[in-house]
């Protein structure tokens, strides 16, 4: 699938991701991060098909029901008692459903920034940041890339050693721990390698240096602008509304909240138009491009 949003502008994408992730994060109201969780999932599987259902049933899922189980047993708040502990401790209804709502929350934060690290690649962060900071654009580039670049080289690493029987997983324990710091040994070396080459690298092209000029791909079109205005506009009108009370929503000492009356239900629609946005954008695109091919 092509990802038309990923080609907008890097400063559209870095806004849309600023907007959906403090959105999500600084909320509990259940509906809101229902929508964050459900739009981010959609658009997780979109950029990363079955890496996004693997990231949620290995790592999110289990979070999810670990802290789901965890936070009833040392937090006792809320005035609905269900039943006692062995240890006489009480079981709230008001602790549970918080305890889902923050793992709801954490589990969208998650598959939001999954978004990001597909969406904003390191060429992005050179061209936004490049001539304000330099140095911490070349920093926060080489860093996103040198983390997929190091597990690659791991696994090809583990490959070799595990055709000549030398794998951390081969023989016995002595054996696995020699063959593991094997392994770390050469991952160290080739990091350090990696390293003075980038550098080198650099230097050979004249970074730092006053006056050098970088080139960019990326342009603002009208598209961008008018995407951009789009997203400021429903990002200001949630933010406005979600921070300003309109859905405020509270789990202790009972639950309540007007998150329900049709107020909310407004801001409901606007923070879930503008968390959709990608999803909306690339799916239209798709069709687009589709009516086209049909037409040639």
């Amino acid at each position: 699938m092509k990802d038309s949003f990923s080609r907008l502008n890097p400063f559209v994408n870095l806004i849309f991701f600023v907007f959906a992730v403090v959105l999500t994060m600084f909320t509990l109201n259940p509906v809101c991060i229902g929508i964050s969780l459900f739009c981010a999932m959609l658009n997780a599987l979109y950029l990363n098909g079955k890496r996004a259902v693997r990231l949620s049933l290995l790592y999110l899922l289990p979070m999810l029901i670990l802290i789901a189980v965890i936070n009833p047993l040392f937090s006792h708040q809320g005035v609905t008692i269900l039943t006692y502990f062995p240890w006489g401790n009480p079981l709230t209804l008001e602790s549970i459903i918080y305890s889902i709502a923050t793992a709801v929350l954490l589990s969208a934060t998650a598959l939001w920034f999954s978004c990001f690290n597909t969406v904003m690649t390191s060429d992005k962060f050179v061209y936004m940041f490049g001539k304000i900071a330099p140095a911490l654009s070349l920093v926060l580039s080489m860093t996103l890339r040198f983390v997929p670049k190091f597990s690659a080289h791991l696994k090809r690493v583990r490959q070799a050693q595990r055709c000549i029987g030398r794998d951390a997983s081969s023989g016995g324990i002595i054996s696995r721990i020699k063959n593991g710091i094997k392994i770390i040994s050469i991952m160290i070396t080739w990091s350090l390698e990696n390293a003075i080459e980038t550098a080198d690298s650099m230097k050979s092209r004249g970074h730092g240096l006053k006056g050098r000029t970088a080139y960019s791909i990326y342009r603002f079109t009208k598209r961008d602008i008018a995407v951009l205005l789009f997203e400021l506009a429903l990002g200001a009108t949630a933010s406005i509304l979600l921070f300003g009370g309109v859905s405020e929503f509270w789990y202790y000492p009972s639950i309540g909240g007007n998150a329900f009356d049709t107020v909310s239900a407004v801001d409901y629609f606007i923070y879930a138009s503008l968390m959709l946005m990608p999803f909306i954008i690339n799916v239209w695109e798709g069709a687009r491009w589709k009516r086209l091919r049909s037409k040639i």
